[in-house]
């Protein structure tokens, strides 16, 4: 099934037991990793139990670093900062660890550069990986990347040529079709685009990220990032390819304002409703 995750309005809360509580409280099942340094291990192993009384699976751990920057002192530290993040996910039992892998682009987090999409680019990417994954050594948590318009993978074709690349264990596929919806004919089709990422990528698919996309009639081609349902995602195949994968997944609202995350929650559980799919309903374990 779905386990339904997102972001809260935590305000300055901090407690791990009281965090657990507001994200039962809202309806969800999976949740973010938290920032904290990973040698506070006396705070992250009160995180995992307390998300793990509430059964709340931890569904990633966020990086959102370049790491492939052409300046090596930058790339160097966003690579101890990435692996120092990988070995949180490890230890506070999250499914995988997510980043962008970056872009060469001098000065940049992601900007568009041609290298980035190149040969150079590919293999700058698989070696990157390897060495994330090789350094860190989990044992139970995926590092993924997040598809981008222009960056690698920009494609789930491109995505599984990267996993066979890579070839380690630990390195997962997380799905975000908003990210690849590039043309007018994928946003009117987006249906056919999701089932494509899910025939190619399944197996390796281990969280999915909630948002929308909608086409605005301005020049040249534009298209924002919205609310789930105030775009054009098609979310009963989204759910659907979901619901289909051999193992409970998570679903992680993101990039939503202050009182949206409520409403994204109802459309989601609506489209599931009106479907006949099923979200994970959460059985505290105590």
């Amino acid at each position: 099934m779905i386990r339904l995750g997102g972001d809260l309005d935590i305000g300055g809360e901090t407690d791990p037991d009281r965090l657990a509580a507001m994200h039962t409280e809202f309806g969800y099942t999976a949740a973010y990793g938290p920032y904290v340094p990973v040698s506070d291990t006396a705070y992250i192993r009160s995180y995992r139990k307390a998300f793990a009384a509430k059964d709340i699976v931890i569904a990633e751990v966020g990086i959102w670093k370049n790491m492939i920057a052409p300046e090596d002192d930058i790339r160097k530290a966003n690579f101890e900062y990435a692996c120092e993040r990988f070995a949180l996910a490890e230890e506070v039992g999250a499914l995988c660890c997510i980043n962008f892998i970056g872009s060469v682009a001098p000065g940049e987090r992601r900007g568009p550069h041609p290298d980035n999409l190149t040969k150079y680019g590919f293999e700058l990417c698989v070696d990157t990986i390897r060495g994330l994954i090789d350094t860190v050594k989990p044992t139970r948590t995926k590092f993924c990347l997040e598809m981008m318009q222009f960056l690698l993978p920009d494609s789930p074709e491109v995505y599984l040529d990267i996993v066979k690349a890579v070839d380690r264990a630990a390195f997962g596929v997380h799905l975000d079709p908003v990210n690849i919806i590039l043309t007018p004919r994928d946003y009117f089709n987006n249906g056919n685009l999701i089932r494509r990422c899910f025939d190619v990528l399944g197996p390796w698919v281990v969280s999915c990220h909630a948002k929308d996309i909608t086409l605005v009639d301005r020049l040249a081609l534009h298209m924002d990032e919205t609310i789930p349902g105030k775009g054009n995602l098609d979310y009963a195949v989204f759910l659907s390819a979901i619901s289909e994968l051999p193992r409970d997944t998570p679903l992680m609202l993101e990039h939503l304002q202050r009182g949206e995350y409520a409403v994204a929650r109802d459309h989601i559980t609506t489209v599931a409703k009106n479907n006949g799919i099923r979200l994970y309903e959460a059985t505290p374990t105590h």
